[in-house]
C-alpha cells in the first residue's frame, strides 16, 4: 500500500511531465505490449529526452505468472524493462531513478544481486519499497525515469 506522501510525490512527477509535455515532443509508446492489451495505460511515455516507465510485474509469458525462484522474477522485469528501454533507443544506463516495490523486505538482497548485474556506468538512484499484495501475485514491481544520454 502506497503512503499518502508518496501518492502525492508521484502525482507531482506525473503533472510536472504532463505539464511539459507538447504535441512535438510527447511520445507514447502503446505497443510494448500485446497489441490486443486494452488495459488503460501505456507501458511509457517519452517527453523529449525523457522516459516515464510504468511499473512492471516479472510474470513469465507463457503462464502470465511470477516464476517460483524470487531471482528469476527479478531477472524477467529487469529484461522488460530493458527491452522497453530499447525500443526509445536507451539502454539501462540511461534510467536516473528507479522505484521498486516488494511484498517482502526479506528478499532486499535478492532484489539487490540481480539487479545489479545490468548497469555498467554505475547505479541510478533508487527506493526499495515495502507493498502489499502486488497483482498477479507478484513479488515485485519495478518502475523508472530514464534520460537518454
Amino acid at each position: 500500500m502506497q503512503s499518502l506522501a508518496t501518492k502525492a510525490f508521484l502525482l507531482m512527477l506525473m503533472s510536472a511531465s504532463v505539464v511539459a509535455a507538447t504535441a512535438e515532443n510527447r511520445h507514447v509508446r502503446l505497443k510494448s505490449r500485446d497489441a490486443k492489451d486494452e488495459r488503460p495505460f501505456s507501458d511509457a511515455v517519452r517527453v523529449g529526452q525523457t522516459l516515464y516507465l510504468a511499473g512492471r510485474i516479472g510474470l513469465d509469458p507463457a503462464t502470465n505468472k511470477p516464476p517460483a525462484d524470487a531471482a528469476a522474477e527479478v531477472r524477467t522485469v529487469m529484461d522488460q524493462i530493458k527491452a522497453v528501454l530499447a525500443q526509445e533507443g536507451m539502454s539501462m544506463d540511461d534510467l536516473v531513478t528507479v522505484t521498486v516495490y516488494c511484498t517482502d523486505l526479506g528478499l532486499y538482497g535478492t532484489f539487490n544481486d540481480v539487479y545489479r548485474t545490468y548497469f555498467t556506468k554505475g547505479f541510478p538512484a533508487r527506493a526499495f519499497i515495502g507493498s502489499g499484495p502486488l497483482l498477479a501475485g507478484g513479488r515485485f514491481e519495478v518502475q523508472g525515469i530514464a534520460v537518454k544520454q
